[in-house]
């Protein structure tokens, strides 16, 4: 399986032109920039047309108005809202964390861990400091993910692999948002 992972791009999803083919499409949330209702319908409009087999995300600190949501009515059956639960892929378990929801929601047997936030001094140094979530970062060491990919941090894009996670930070934009880099192409293996 493989996925191309994109996140914060604020409201610039339709500027990425075509992206690179996969199975499976993630966003990693801050598609909007004011958080607005158009905004989100403007994304989810756009998501819905992209030609990938199942297509994930779950909200940013920008996407205000989906904070709380539970679901989305009338999405296609290969668009998977993960706002605290779960999904499988041919076999592989995906789950999504919503913004600043409780790192204990995280489930024991993810596989594919997506949060918006990054994990504390992982990918997470922009703008001089460290942006990451402590309390994330512990439980997703003692939960080991195979993946856990995110954003937030703009101008730490890129991959890593620690103790057995590879961790991904695909941010579009850099820190003066502006579209800098490109999405990250992962294959999956298990």
């Amino acid at each position: 399986m493989t996925i191309l992972h994109i996140s914060d791009t604020h409201g610039l999803h339709d500027r990425l032109g075509k992206l690179p083919t996969a199975d499976v499409l993630v966003h990693s949330g801050d598609f909007t920039n004011s958080g607005t209702e158009q905004e989100t319908l403007d994304f989810l409009n756009w998501l819905i047309l992209q030609p990938f087999q199942h297509k994930i995300f779950v909200v940013g600190n920008h996407d205000l108005c989906l904070w709380d949501a539970e679901g989305i009515e009338d999405l296609p059956e290969n668009v998977h809202f993960l706002q605290d639960r779960s999904v499988t892929i041919d076999g592989v378990k995906f789950f999504g964390l919503g913004y600043n929801h409780p790192e204990s929601l995280i489930p024991d047997d993810v596989e594919v861990l997506v949060t918006h936030e990054s994990a504390f001094e992982i990918l997470d140094f922009s703008l001089g400091r460290h942006w990451g979530n402590l309390p994330l970062r512990r439980r997703v060491e003692a939960v080991k993910p195979r993946y856990h990919l995110f954003g937030h941090n703009h101008n730490a894009h890129g991959t890593l692999e620690k103790d057995g996670t590879v961790y991904c930070n695909a941010s579009i934009l850099n820190d003066m948002c502006e579209i800098s880099f490109e999405p990250i192409r992962i294959t999956v293996d298990f």
